[in-house]
């Protein structure tokens, strides 16, 4: 037993001692400082964590409020880590935005005015092939706000390979089934075609939805009815983009953006504003005028609308390239610039790498990157640390991707690894 790990778990009065559990745990109660504790002590006991990790992992659980997190995993848009990381004119946005603010005043004549009416327009000016505009607290949301309104008591004709798990265990179906819809399902899980649909639409058909399967990719003996060969149909055609792209993105060809969607004849459109956008979590919708005045004045559109904060961050988003983006762009030689020298003052490897975009957009779509490669032993005090460094690990390396961390946390990277090391 002398070579037990377990005995070197430090004895709980150690770490209650600890400067830096005394730290984090000032005002916490004495109770809850212990119960971090015992909880880290127990993971060490597991052999999930090392023994000499227990104050690092107690000082973490006591952490108050969300931790900053470097994400090197190479997803650009990590659902875990909160997906759109917001661009500095954003965050500005917010800022300023979070004291009194005119959302909902008309500054000129002193009388209030249309809620989010700057946004709004700027979502506008964005995707001018929309007659109006509306946003709601996400995409899951706009879609509850479309079947309610449209389709409450009758008929949502969709294929049945579109029936998706959207995360989290939530299923679309189900999401549309609880606003009293039907859901009348067409073709089969790999091949729909317009005679399908058309064979569906009848007088209780509320409205054809066409879901693109953003988080996974159906190849082989597949087809699929056009939004274009949809639309000639005697009903609306709504088409849930998912991954919020408003216009065509070149480096991403297989997936859909609101322009070309909306030029198609789709009635409405609905998207993720922190995705591809990479703005905040917000659902857009966008389309045909009169369906969007039905939506923006049903009552359930109130317990749906998104705040003043919501409200400019996504303006920002509009008016400026978003770090996503900028990400997506960014070019192999660049990486590899700033990839040789961070290894050079780290004393780490450069190896080949692979992102992804994530989120629930294009997916099977890969970026050759780069990263820097550090032993695995890493991982934990860099994911525990502060800022947090999220990397991902590959066989017996921890590997730091940098086309998913912007070029203005490279010295916050380089001194956390160092503070590890």
């Amino acid at each position: 037993m002398t070579g037990d790990p377990r005995r070197r778990i430090p004895r709980t009065d150690a770490v209650l001692a600890d400067p830096r559990v005394v730290a984090a745990g000032e005002g916490a109660g004495r109770e809850v400082v212990k119960g971090a504790v015992a909880a880290a002590q127990e993971r060490a006991r597991d052999g999930r964590i090392a023994p000499e990790d227990v104050v690092a992992e107690t000082v973490a659980a006591l952490a108050a409020g969300p931790r900053r997190v470097i994400n090197a995993t190479g997803v650009l848009v990590h659902t875990n880590l909160g997906r759109a990381p917001l661009s500095a004119a954003a965050v500005a946005a917010v800022g300023a935005a979070a004291g009194c603010t005119d959302v909902e005043f008309d500054l000129a004549t002193g009388e209030r005015a249309g809620r989010g009416r700057t946004a709004l327009r700027a979502l506008a000016g964005a995707v001018p092939e929309a007659e109006g505009v509306h946003v709601v607290n996400n995409n899951a949301a706009a879609l509850v706000l479309v079947a309610t309104v449209l389709a409450a008591g009758r008929e949502i004709v969709i294929s049945r390979g579109e029936m998706v798990e959207i995360g989290d265990g939530f299923r679309l179906p189900d999401l549309l089934e609880s606003t009293g819809a039907r859901l009348r399902e067409v073709g089969t899980t790999n091949r729909t075609n317009r005679q399908d649909y058309a064979e569906a639409v009848g007088d209780a058909t509320g409205f054809v939805l066409k879901v693109h399967p953003s988080n996974f990719r159906v190849e082989g003996f597949t087809a699929a009815a056009s939004v274009a060969e949809l639309c000639a149909l005697p009903v609306p055609v709504v088409v849930d983009i998912g991954s919020g792209l408003l216009a065509p993105e070149p480096l991403l060809p297989g997936e859909p953006d609101a322009r070309t969607v909306l030029r198609s004849g789709a009635s409405l459109v609905t998207a993720s504003g922190d995705k591809l956008l990479g703005g905040p979590q917000a659902g857009l919708i966008l389309g045909r005028s009169g369906l969007v005045h039905r939506l923006r004045r049903h009552p359930l559109a109130r317990a749906l609308r998104v705040d003043k904060l919501t409200l400019a961050a996504l303006e920002a988003t509009l008016r400026a390239d978003p770090p996503v983006r900028l990400a997506l762009h960014t070019t192999l030689t660049d990486l590899e610039t700033r990839a040789h020298r961070l290894a050079e003052t780290l004393a780490a490897d450069v190896v080949s790498s692979v992102s992804v975009v994530g989120g629930g957009g294009a997916p099977g779509y890969e970026l050759p990157s780069v990263a820097l490669a550090l032993p695995e032993r890493l991982a934990l005090p860099l994911r525990l640390g502060d800022p947090s460094v999220v990397g991902r690990v590959a066989g017996d390396r921890l590997l730091l991707d940098l086309r998913s961390v912007p070029p203005s946390q490279d010295d916050e990277l380089v001194e956390a690894v160092r503070a590890c090391t």
